[in-house]
């Protein structure tokens, strides 16, 4: 059979794709399904047939168990080759699948290889240092022509200067929105009532100073 699917003899040299291959194999896989589900089929068929004859006609029931081991036999067999030929299935479809990935990492390495040709690490950094004077140039003569008056870099000292600067012109802003004097309470103009304590010690340094007064003149 399998010198049928490949080729023998000189037929054998022939060289066969890895589709072709994959075709052949599932065609035959298929076809030892279907033998081996004709086959489950006749083996029922035989068990029934020797349930119904049973003790009644031995010689008929014995001749279907008979049947029935040679199917299961073929069965077998047909069951194993299956296996064989799908496990080769596997093999070949894996093949071909690695050798898809291996043909396009060989091309990817052909376009890195093209990329590449002209170029080396020396020349790319030979590019890199004739962008970085062009940019220096660039910076010196957009310095010229603005007069002189170009961005310069500003002390970090200045920045926090006017940085403080600003805060307290927040700080001041923030104070002017405090409500005005006029919604505040009013200061009482009238004395405020004094304890009674308070009004006998104020009494008494009053008569005290009267009676002083009185010596003096």
């Amino acid at each position: 059979m399998f010198k049928n699917m490949f080729g023998g003899g000189s037929k054998g040299k022939e060289k066969v794709s890895s589709q072709e291959a994959i075709q052949k194999l599932r065609d035959t896989a298929e076809m030892l399904q279907k033998k081996s589900e004709h086959l489950e089929v006749k083996i029922e068929r035989e068990l029934k047939t020797a349930k119904q004859h049973g003790t009644k006609n031995k010689k008929m029931a014995i001749a279907a168990l008979k049947r029935k081991k040679r199917f299961e036999k073929q069965l077998q067999n047909v069951d194993g080759t299956l296996s064989t030929v799908e496990l080769q299935l596997e093999a070949v479809q894996n093949a071909e699948s690695n050798k898809l990935v291996l043909d396009t990492m060989k091309t990817g390495a052909q376009a890195l290889k093209q990329a590449h040709n002209h170029m080396n690490a020396d020349e790319v950094h030979d590019v890199m240092d004739e962008i970085d004077e062009q940019k220096v140039i660039s910076d010196e003569i957009t310095t010229a022509l603005s007069g002189g008056f170009g961005y310069q870099d500003v002390d970090e000292d200045d920045l926090m200067a006017e940085l403080e600067e600003l805060e307290q012109e927040e700080f001041n802003e923030n104070m002017l929105d405090i409500p005005a004097a006029e919604e505040l309470p009013d200061v009482p103009t009238h004395s405020l009532p004094q304890p009674a304590k308070a009004k006998a010690k104020a009494k008494e340094d009053d008569d005290e100073l009267a009676e002083l007064q009185m010596w003096a003149s």
